[in-house]
Formats: C-alpha cells, sequence, structure tokens
C-alpha cells in the first residue's frame, strides 16, 4: 500500500469532519518549532544521532535528522538510515497474532500450549493458577518476570535453542492473569505461536503480509544485511565517550524487538495505522481490517495513573493493549504509544488518532529515553492549535434533533417538542423549572440561532452551539436507545 494511498484514505475519512485550522504558515512553523526539542534533547542525552518524523491526515509532513550514524566516519543521519527500533516491534507481532486470528487459524482465549506445545510442560505457581492465554502473552499479564535487560540480549536465540530453553520450564513472578508485569520472554513466545500457526516464520508472515503491503521495503530483522552506509550502529555513553555496543540477532527473540527500519519506512506504518480511525463504512486495508488494528490500543489489563508528565503537568491513565500502552491525559487525550530500548538503540511513537497525527524518533544511544522528546513534540502541537481534534459530524438522528432544541428554546417551552421528549424527561424536572430555565437565558442572551457548524460525541450525543445576540448558548443533548429517537437529557448553558 503506498503513502500516497494511505493519505487518500484518511482524507477521505475525515473531509466531512476536521475543522477549519489555524494558517498554514502556524502549522508548519509549529513544525519547524520541533527541531530544537529534538536537538535539545541529543545534547543532553549524548546521542550521537537521531531522526524524528510526524505524519499528520495520512502524510509525513516533517522528518529532520541530526548527527551521525557512526562516530568513526561521521556519516550523517537521513531519512534512509535504518535504526533498530526495539519493543516498537512489539506492535507488529500483536498485529500478525490479529491478523492470524482474523483468519479463524488462533484464539487470543485459548491456552497458549495449544499452539506451543512445549509450554504443557509448565509448572505453575499455584494448584488454582489458569493456564496462560495468547491475550496474557500478549498484554503482559502471563506471570513471567520484568526481564529487561536481560531479553534484550537474547536476540540471537536460534530456533531450536529457544525450544529446549521453554521445554525446560521458565520461573514465575506471579500467577497468570494477576497483574500487569512486561515480559520480553512472553512477546519471543507470541513470536513462536505466530511461526507455528502461519507455519512460517514469523518474520517471514509479518514481512509478507504487513511489511510487504505497506511497501515498507527497507525495514529488515537481520542488521548485517542493511549495507553499512545506510544503517546506524548502536553506542552507549560510557566514561564521557561513545562505546560501540555488538549488534545482535536475528532471532527467536526478535518477535519482541527485532526490527529495523527507517524514518521513510515506519511513516507508511503510521499512517497505515492511523487510517483505522474513525469507524466508519468503506473498503478494508488488505493487510488488516481497522477494528482489529483498532484493538491493539484498547486496554487490555490492568490500568494504573502515571505521576504529572512534563510538560502538560497532569498525570496519566496507561494500561496495556496489545503491543501498545493506551494513555489518557488532560493534553493529549486518548492516545497510545510505545518506547523501544535495547543496547545501543532507543526509540518512542505516540500515536493521537482523534488528531490523524503521529510522532515518532529513533536514536543510536543505549536506552535512549526518546519518550520525553515525543511527548513534548506532542504537546506543542496540540497546545498549539494547529493540529485540532478531528470533529465527529452529527449522525442524521441529531440533526433533527438540534431543530427540536432550536424550537425549544425560540418558544421558551419543553413542550414545543412534546413528541422527541424521552419518558424520563419531565419526570426528571418538571416543565415549569425548565421553561424557567430558558425564560433566564433568554433575558441574558436573546434571541439565539443554531450555528451552522456542528459536532458531536457520538452519534447519540452532542453540544450543540446557538449564536445568540448577546453571546453564545450550548446545549448539551443526549439521545435515549429508542426508534424513533427521542431525547432523555437536555442541559442548557451560556
Amino acid at each position: 500500500m503506498s503513502l500516497r494511498s494511505i493519505a487518500a484514505a484518511i482524507i477521505l475519512a475525515f473531509s466531512a469532519m476536521a475543522p477549519a485550522v489555524a494558517a498554514d504558515i502556524t502549522r508548519e512553523q509549529t513544525l519547524a518549532g520541533l527541531d530544537s526539542v529534538f536537538e535539545k534533547f541529543m545534547r543532553e542525552q549524548h546521542v550521537p544521532g537521531l531522526v524524528y518524523g510526524v505524519v499528520a491526515n495520512g502524510q509525513l509532513e516533517r522528518v529532520r535528522a541530526f548527527g551521525v550514524q557512526e562516530t568513526a566516519g561521521k556519516a550523517p543521519v537521513t531519512a534512509d538510515t535504518a535504526f533498530r527500533i526495539a519493543s516498537m516491534t512489539k506492535q507488529f507481532t500483536a498485529l500478525a497474532a490479529l491478523r492470524l486470528r482474523d483468519a479463524g487459524r488462533l484464539s487470543l482465549d485459548a491456552p497458549a500450549e495449544k499452539y506451543i506445545p512445549e509450554l504443557r510442560k509448565l509448572v505453575y505457581p499455584t494448584s488454582d493458577s489458569p493456564k496462560i492465554t495468547v491475550r496474557d502473552l500478549m498484554s503482559h499479564a502471563a506471570g513471567f518476570v520484568t526481564d529487561d535487560p536481560w531479553g534484550d540480549r537474547q536476540l540471537a536465540m536460534e530456533q531450536a535453542e529457544f525450544t529446549r530453553f521453554v521445554a525446560a520450564g521458565v520461573p514465575f513472578s506471579r500467577a497468570p492473569g494477576m497483574a500487569y508485569e512486561y515480559s520480553n520472554f512472553g512477546y519471543a513466545l507470541v513470536g513462536r505461536i505466530v511461526s507455528n500457526t502461519a507455519r512460517t516464520h514469523y518474520s517471514a508472515y509479518i514481512t509478507e503480509s504487513i511489511l510487504g503491503p505497506l511497501g515498507m521495503r527497507n525495514t529488515r530483522w537481520d542488521f548485517h544485511a542493511i549495507p553499512s552506509g545506510q544503517r546506524a550502529l548502536g553506542y552507549r555513553w560510557e566514561n564521557d565517550a561513545w562505546v560501540e555496543e555488538p549488534m545482535l540477532g536475528p532471532g527467536e527473540f526478535g518477535a519482541m524487538g527485532g526490527l529495523i527500519t527507517t524514518a521513510n519506512d515506519y511513516a507508511r506504518y503510521v499512517s497505515w495505522l492511523l487510517s483505522a480511525w474513525p469507524p466508519r463504512d468503506g473498503e478494508e486495508s488488505a493487510v488488516l481490517r481497522r477494528s482489529s488494528v483498532r484493538e491493539i490500543a484498547r486496554p487490555a489489563n490492568f490500568a494504573t495513573v502515571l505521576p504529572a508528565a512534563e510538560p502538560g503537568g497532569c498525570a496519566r491513565s496507561a494500561s496495556y493493549g496489545y503491543g501498545v500502552i493506551p494513555f489518557y491525559d488532560c493534553v493529549l487525550g486518548f492516545h497510545f504509544g510505545h518506547s523501544g530500548g535495547l543496547p545501543g538503540f532507543g526509540s518512542n511513537v505516540l500515536f493521537l488518532p482523534q488528531r490523524a497525527v503521529g510522532i515518532f524518533a529513533f536514536a543510536n544511544r543505549t536506552y535512549t529515553p526518546a519518550s520525553r522528546a515525543v511527548r513534548e513534540a506532542a504537546v506543542l502541537l496540540v497546545q498549539s492549535g494547529a493540529f485540532p481534534a478531528l470533529a465527529t459530524p452529527m449522525s442524521p438522528a441529531l440533526t433533527d434533533m438540534a431543530q427540536a432544541v432550536a424550537r425549544i428554546y425560540s418558544s421558551g417551552d419543553i413542550l414545543a417538542a412534546r413528541e422527541q421528549l424521552a419518558a424520563n424527561m419531565l419526570l426528571d424536572q418538571g416543565v415549569a423549572l425548565r421553561n424557567a430555565r430558558i425564560a433566564e437565558l433568554k433575558k441574558e442572551l436573546g434571541d439565539c440561532r443554531l450555528a451552522n457548524s456542528q459536532a458531536s460525541e457520538s452519534a447519540m450525543s452532542a453540544t450543540l452551539a446557538f449564536d445568540c445576540e448577546h453571546g453564545v448558548l450550548k446545549a448539551k443533548v443526549v439521545l435515549a436507545p429508542t426508534v424513533p429517537a427521542t431525547l432523555q437529557s437536555l442541559q442548557f448553558n451560556p
């Protein structure tokens, strides 16, 4: 799938939804201002080289590269420099599992031992422990111990060795299904499930079914198969100097962190993933249906609250989906992403689906905390006003109800739309009290008319805007689950 095709799909989906944004120059200036964020981050974190990208409305709107891909020859980083993205690989492994699930070849709620026979020998920590499911592995709830940085050094483990490792049994941190605990080993098992189910190695399956169709031709699993002039070497900062890290893999643990990609390639993936929002009618992607793509960002296990993050200064809720972490906070709203960290590399991506925006960064220093710079960039984009949340169009039922609400206000009488009131409306608050409230508002605001542009929160609720003689009126409307549509809640507010 070409980047142009992905962009066209997103633009078509959002064309009737997106309100006018700030002038193009504001958008361009906002994007240009991100350079200083990443340059400052590089200096403070002693990063040899970095590339970042911003995808918006299906296009790579900005990509900038800084520093060097290797310190000896000083070859500069470009948008086509290949970086290892570490645990950002987990998204691809999860998507592969969902693709097999959609094909009827895999059940997420089946015991994982159905697909990996060696797991039948597991000794569980308690007699009442449930068997590990595929879903447990995909959401880090299998009960295995957090294995950073041990797992990061296992990328080269071969198939036979991995089989022996699993068959020998592994210790548990806790009973399955009791808590979130990040496990690279768990995602190596997801990779084995994909391999056994697809009857081809997970890397081949992901390449053929996801990377190839998306046109990600410069995304690989074997670092040494990439020409030396096109790849970033990895370094750690030690004793005020960069020390080159060994390059591991490919192997069985690559399912948790083995992908190597470029900014230009990865932008295709970000565009495609965002094109799954919003839900809509229309042709599906050949890679994976939109509802299954959206599934990776659905919280699958135990939620937590993260401390207030700067910039933005508000706490975030966090959980784990499938290969990504769904967040919600007071600045970015709903968003999701994932970091990647391996010896020599650090990366991060954030998706803001309600704005059709994705931001990512790759760097070649061990465990670079790229999430700090990526979040700062995301906050700047949102607070600029140049990347507004995409409006949801009014459903036919809400459009009709808006006219009824306009009649109610104009007449000053809730009974002007008697036939469209749900059974609870006049029981919850009487006619006299509702009409008295409307009279107060008419005295304050004067005559009002529906604004030309309206948007909704869903197909069943909206905050209607009215232009008035002396200000603006908002009307919060919620429909009842009835056919035909009726009004279960109406709140007027100046």
